[in-house]
């Protein structure tokens, strides 16, 4: 059953952005990869000393920084220096602390006990988790927007930019409107890109988690309750934001990461599905496997915790159904590699 559920998967990325990940696959066995000025990162080894080694400049072009930049006026946690920087992980942190975590956990709640109250008749499951990821970055960020109005704006924007993230692979392709859209309905626009980052990881890995479930028949097993080693391995196999983009800033002259020197402005796309070793059931190192879809080191994602609390609360909620997946279609739209309807109905 895992194979179904991993050639199901797969086929998430081949056709949601099937030449950029035809080429991730045809270089995976190679720890790092130079393609004229854009360094395709792989191994986890490369990756982690990519994050905790090299110096970064968060404000580079094809970066999420430099994205965040131009999405508003900058001062965003992306795109900040220095004791900025710091000081705004760390208000993000006690809003995404245990007790944080805790007191947004009524909110995605309340979503999954009027949405899936009905599954017995079957259901679209990416609707739901677009409405809970919205209500979550209406909470966090005090907008009084619709949840489903905000999930869409916050997908918009993600979508207009997704393409400057990787410019030596694809098109560039830029749009204001999204951004300006999603910036409106925001008490605070320096918000935008904290709510990009939300609601389109969540809305990339529940689904395709539940998926995963469904075809490798885990639902017993999360009956009994979903353990936290089973959401992290979960998350590690499916890698939701798969490419970590970013740049060598002028201070990296003189660096090297596995044999390959790394120049000032070098974009590197650092691949967190390989890093994450997403390939295989076992990887090599298990903890730093699972840490690295989420970063690591003073760049690690802070929502990591919300992430696995929510990705838990969705399991459990479907477990009591046991669905089995009646059909999925991959987004191609999308930023991140996800579905735009997963239908499921209860096992009968």
């Amino acid at each position: 059953m895992n194979a179904l559920a991993r050639r199901r998967d797969r086929q998430v990325y081949l056709r949601s952005h099937p030449a950029l990940f035809a080429l991730l696959a045809a270089t995976r066995h190679r720890p790092v990869v130079r393609l004229g000025r854009t360094v395709l990162v792989h191994s986890p080894q490369a990756y982690r000393e990519v994050l905790t080694r090299v110096p970064l400049d968060r404000t580079a072009s094809g970066t999420t920084g430099g994205a965040a930049a131009r999405l508003t006026d900058g001062g965003l946690l992306f795109d900040q220096e220095g004791a900025e920087h710091r000081a705004t992980r760390r208000e993000l942190a006690e809003h995404l602390s245990t007790q944080g975590v805790e007191r947004l956990r009524p909110v995605w709640q309340a979503v999954l006990d009027h949405r899936l109250s009905r599954l017995h008749d079957g259901a679209d499951l990416v609707p739901v988790v677009r409405e809970l990821a919205g209500a979550t970055a209406a909470a966090l960020t005090g907008s009084t927007a619709a949840p489903l109005d905000l999930a869409r704006a916050a997908a918009d924007a993600a979508s207009a930019t997704a393409r400057e993230h990787l410019p030596s692979l694809l098109p560039r392709r830029r749009s204001p409107y999204a951004a300006l859209e999603l910036t409106r309905i925001l008490p605070d626009a320096l918000d935008a890109m904290l709510v990009v980052a939300a609601v389109n990881t969540t809305v990339a890995a529940l689904p395709r988690a539940a998926a995963w479930c469904a075809d490798a028949g885990l639902w017993d097993e999360i009956s009994a309750g979903p353990a936290p080693q089973l959401v992290g391995e979960l998350l590690r196999l499916t890698a939701p934001s798969p490419i970590l983009p970013r740049a060598a800033a002028p201070s990296a002259r003189g660096t090297a990461v596995a044999g390959c020197p790394i120049r000032p402005g070098d974009r590197l796309v650092l691949v967190a599905r390989h890093a994450a070793e997403s390939h295989r059931d076992t990887p090599a190192d298990p903890a730093a496997a699972v840490q690295a879809v989420f970063g690591t080191g003073p760049h690690a994602c802070p929502g990591a915790r919300l992430a696995r609390a929510q990705l838990a609360d969705f399991l459990a909620a479907l477990a009591r159904h046991q669905p089995t997946v009646r059909r999925a279609t991959v987004d191609r739209r999308a930023a991140l590699p996800g579905y735009s309807s997963l239908l499921v109905r209860p096992r009968r």
